[in-house]
């Protein structure tokens, strides 16, 4: 799949390989990299019993984080070598409840900046090779220079 955005850093996909075995969180999710490309990052997130709430579906909070990861990395893909991220705002609307036997979080930038990066990610539950869509996120991430 081709992207409309050119990557700043050659290693960018490095980068972002480096960066995510770093995340103490998404080792605990059990969360990996399924695709990197300039502006545009999936991850999967298995289902797992210890993830949910109440009712047996994937809590919120994770919902959030994961595809926070996936806008924060998409926006990282863009970044200059000695730059970080970090997010500063987002929005999530919780479309259906998040049941699956996994998860795939696609994250996209929308406006690339050097200081300020817009990304929109999307969840969807996969069940038998289904996809649903049961949640979207707008984020705000922000460039951190060295």
């Amino acid at each position: 799949m081709s992207s409309k955005f050119e990557a700043k850093d050659v290693a960018y996909k490095e980068k972002v390989i480096e960066s995510f075995g770093q995340q103490g969180v998404m080792k605990t999710l059990n969360a990996s990299i399924l695709d990197i490309q300039p502006g545009r990052v999936e991850l999967k997130l298995p289902y797992s019993e210890t993830l949910t709430q109440q009712h047996g579906f994937i809590h919120a909070g994770i919902v959030s984080t994961i595809l926070d990861n996936a806008c924060g990395y998409a926006a990282f893909t863009l970044m200059p070598e000695n730059a970080a991220v970090l997010s500063i705002e987002f929005k999530v609307n919780f479309l259906s409840p998040a049941r699956g036997d996994w998860f795939r979080a696609v994250a996209k930038v929308k406006k690339p900046g050097r200081t300020i990066t817009v990304a929109e990610g999307e969840l969807f539950a996969n069940t038998d090779g289904e996809e649903k869509l049961v949640a979207t996120m707008l984020g705000t991430i922000i460039a951190v220079y060295d």
